[in-house]
C-alpha cells in the first residue's frame, strides 16, 4: 500500500521553506558587508549563493536553490525587514498605551502639580482680597467707630477748656487721618484719647519729700550765668489712696522725658526758703502739699508759688 502524505503537509512545507527564507534573510543581514558588496554587483547571485551553502553547510544544514533564490529576493524586496510606521498621531497614540502606566503617574503628578498651583493662587488672591476688605473696613467702620468712642469718654471726663481742646485736637487728628486712609494714624489718634482720659481721670498731690536722709530741696547753678541759681522742691505724686503715681516729667536741663513719680519743681528763692524754714523747726514739713492736680483737669493747681520747669535727677 503507497504512503500518503498528512493532509496538512503541503502546508507546512511552504511553512518551513518561508522559514527558510527568512532565515537566509537574517543570514544575508548578519553578513552585511558580504550583502552590500555582492548584491551591489549585477550577476554575482551565483557567487552569493555558493557562500550562503558553505554557512550552511557549516551548521550541518542543506538548503535548497529555490530558498536561497528566494531568500535573496526577499533581501533585495526588503520583504521582511520591518519598517517602523511613520511619525504621526496613530503612532503616539500607540507609544502612549504601551507606557500608559509611567504615563499616568507622570500625568498625575502634573495634575497634582497644576491643582496645587491653582489653588496656591487662588488662596493668595483671597487672602489678598481678605486683607483689602479688613483694610477698608478699618478704615470705613471700626476706626470711626473707636474714634467717637474715644472722644465721648474723653470729653466726658474733661472739666476745663484746655481738657476739651486737647481732646478735640486728637478727635480732629483721627479724622483727618481717616479722610487720607491713613489707618495707623488714625489709631495712634484713637491711643491718645485713651490715654487722655487716664490722666484726666487721675488726681493726686503733689507732696513734698520729708523722710530723713532725702533731699527736700536742690539748688543749680546754671552754666550760662555762674552768679544765679536756680530752686527746686522735691515733690512725690500722691493719689488720695497715699499710693504713689508715675506723671510723665520733661527735664528743663537736658530735654529728657521719664514718666515718674518722684521729681523736683522749680520754685522762686521764697518758696525754696519757705520750705527750708518749715523743715528747720522739727525737721518735718508740716505744709507738705505743693500742689493738686484734680479730676477732669490736665493742669496742677498750686498751693504755693512756683516757676515753669522741672528736673529729675540731682
Amino acid at each position: 500500500m503507497a504512503e500518503t502524505a498528512p493532509a496538512g503537509a503541503p502546508a507546512r512545507v511552504e511553512l518551513d521553506e518561508l522559514m527558510l527564507a527568512m532565515d537566509v534573510v537574517d543570514t544575508l543581514r548578519h553578513q552585511e558587508g558580504l550583502a552590500l558588496k555582492e548584491l551591489g554587483q549585477d550577476g554575482r547571485d551565483a557567487a552569493l549563493k555558493a557562500r550562503l551553502r558553505e554557512i550552511y553547510a557549516g551548521q550541518g544544514l542543506s538548503v535548497d536553490d529555490r530558498v536561497l533564490d528566494e531568500g535573496i529576493r526577499a533581501l533585495k524586496e526588503a520583504r521582511f525587514a520591518y519598517t517602523p510606521p511613520p511619525p504621526g498621531l496613530p503612532r503616539t497614540l500607540a507609544r502612549l498605551w504601551v507606557a500608559r502606566a509611567r504615563v499616568g503617574v507622570v500625568a498625575a503628578v502634573l495634575v497634582v502639580l497644576v491643582a496645587g498651583g491653582a489653588g496656591w493662587l487662588a488662596y493668595q488672591g483671597s487672602a489678598a482680597d481678605r486683607a483689602a476688605e479688613a483694610a477698608r473696613v478699618e478704615i470705613a467702620e471700626t476706626l470711626p467707630r473707636a474714634l467717637d468712642g474715644a472722644l465721648a469718654t474723653a470729653t466726658a471726663e474733661a472739666r476745663d477748656a484746655a481738657a476739651k481742646a486737647a481732646a478735640a485736637a486728637l478727635a480732629a487728628d483721627g479724622r483727618a487721618a481717616l479722610a487720607r486712609g491713613d489707618a495707623a494714624a488714625a489709631r495712634a489718634a484713637v491711643a491718645g484719647l485713651d490715654d487722655l482720659r487716664a490722666r484726666l481721670v487721675r488726681s493726686y498731690d503733689l507732696v513734698i519729700v520729708s523722710r530723713p536722709g532725702e533731699r527736700t530741696g536742690v539748688f543749680r547753678i546754671p552754666d550760662a550765668n555762674e552768679g544765679a541759681r536756680n530752686y527746686y522742691v522735691v515733690v512725690e505724686a500722691v493719689d488720695p489712696d497715699g499710693r504713689l503715681v508715675a506723671v510723665p516729667v520733661t527735664s528743663e536741663e537736658d530735654g529728657r522725658r521719664a514718666t515718674v513719680s518722684k521729681f523736683a519743681v522749680r520754685v522762686p528763692k521764697a518758696t525754696y526758703d519757705a520750705v527750708a524754714r518749715d523743715k528747720a523747726d522739727d525737721g518735718i514739713v508740716e505744709d507738705r502739699v505743693l500742689g493738686e492736680k484734680p479730676r477732669g483737669s490736665l493742669a496742677t493747681e498750686w498751693s504755693k508759688p512756683v516757676l515753669d520747669g522741672a528736673i529729675l535727677s540731682w
